[in-house]
């Protein structure tokens, strides 16, 4: 997989410990903990992650 630019949410902590940080693709979101970065990522349609997004604004 190509070098990825990976993002984490403004809402995050100081310290950046405890967050969910993401990384587009062209088709693709690849999510990951950066807590443990090195145990994986999970990677998802963009449409389908976009779709999640905005089931969560709603609740």
């Amino acid at each position: 997989m190509e070098e990825l630019n990976w993002k984490k949410s403004s809402y995050s902590s100081a310290n950046g410990g405890d967050c969910v940080e993401i990384a587009t693709l062209p088709t693709d979101v690849v999510i990951r903990d950066s807590k443990a970065p090195s145990i994986g990522h999970l990677v998802v349609p963009a449409v389908e992650f976009g779709a999640f997004i905005t089931a969560l604004r709603g609740i």
